[in-house]
């Protein structure tokens, strides 16, 4: 490993999460791309105020935020009257626990705790919420699997899941604290696989070596990951398949390897969305949500690698207590 660019890592790391409550870069290359703002000739970043004021503010889980951009454009031009569209793309836990439970900060300004919609890849999110008395009904809008990320050409040679158990890999994975990926996903995998204590080693953190020089848990795997392993940083890394896609047709240096089902997760990642009871937007809420069943909207996550929901799926329905 090259330790100097590790240090250099470690240290932008560290900066960027003094910044900002969750380690957003002021760049729109960074965390400012999970902030975006969309109207009809024009996408800003990092614009945090706007989650009070747009025609429609949407906290989505991070590991789509490839697809939205084509999303919202296809759906502006359809419903020509909502002007501005505000989507956040950050680890769904996050959102929970530090933006809509409370009051939460991003580059240090206060965002909005009353989204029109919520998602998440964990329904136990929505139904923390619903407890609350924030939110009623949820669909189910599309499905992923988890894959492993490595460097292009695949140096180190692996095969598959297995191969997280061997001491010459060093790993970037989501952390297990606050990326649902890891929480409900990665973990149960290597739990499964009986890797759980080799990989982790126990810990619960973000941003940390999990197992000192071995494994680190990332603050946000889908912009982290990729740049360890390109940088020499990281062997290999738990990602979602639509990341592996992402990052192939972006043209970096990276590529995917299978994780075989059922630890690949595929018949248990669903997308869970649904309205906020205090969101500013509601009609225009209702809107998006019967636009995510269309076969347009189907098609275009499809075209991300993600799996298309069924029809029973993309029916509103009450979220179990």
């Amino acid at each position: 490993m090259n330790y100097f660019k590790e240090l250099l890592a470690i240290g932008g790391l560290t900066i960027a999460l003094s910044n900002s409550a969750y380690g957003a870069e002021h760049s729109e290359d960074g965390g400012n791309k999970d902030y975006r703002t969309f109207t009809s000739d024009n996408i800003s970043y990092g614009q945090i105020g706007d989650s009070y004021t747009a025609d429609l503010v949407m906290y989505l889980a991070g590991n789509q935020f490839m697809v939205i951009e084509d999303l919202i454009k296809d759906f502006q031009s359809k419903n020509l009257d909502i002007k501005s569209i505000y989507v956040e793309t950050i680890p769904p836990g996050q959102i929970v626990n530090g933006q809509l439970l409370k009051q939460g900060q991003i580059n240090g300004q206060d965002t909005a705790q009353n989204p029109d919609l919520y998602a998440s890849v964990n329904l136990g999110h929505l139904q923390a919420l619903a407890a609350k008395g924030k939110m009623t009904e949820y669909k189910v809008y599309t499905h992923n699997k988890l894959e492993l990320m490595v460097a292009k050409g695949n140096p180190k040679n692996i095969s598959g899941a297995e191969d997280l158990g061997r001491d010459d890999l060093v790993q970037s994975h989501p952390n297990p604290k606050t990326e649902g990926i890891m929480k409900f996903y990665g973990v149960p995998m290597l739990r499964e696989l009986g890797l759980y204590d080799q990989v982790t080693g126990g810990q619960d953190c973000k941003g940390c070596w999990a197992v000192e020089g071995k494994v680190w848990f990332t603050d946000r795997h889908h912009r982290e990951t990729p740049q360890r392993i390109e940088d020499g940083l990281a062997d290999v890394g738990i990602v979602w398949t639509t990341e592996v896609k992402e990052a192939v047709d972006e043209g970096r240096d990276v590529e995917g390897v299978a994780i075989a089902a059922p630890y690949n997760k595929q018949d248990e990642v669903s997308y869970a969305i649904g309205t906020l009871v205090e969101g500013r937007n509601l009609e225009n809420a209702a809107l998006f949500l019967d636009f995510l069943s269309s076969e347009a909207a189907q098609d275009i996550y499809a075209s991300y690698g993600f799996v298309p929901a069924s029809a029973e799926e993309l029916t509103l329905k009450q979220i179990p207590e």
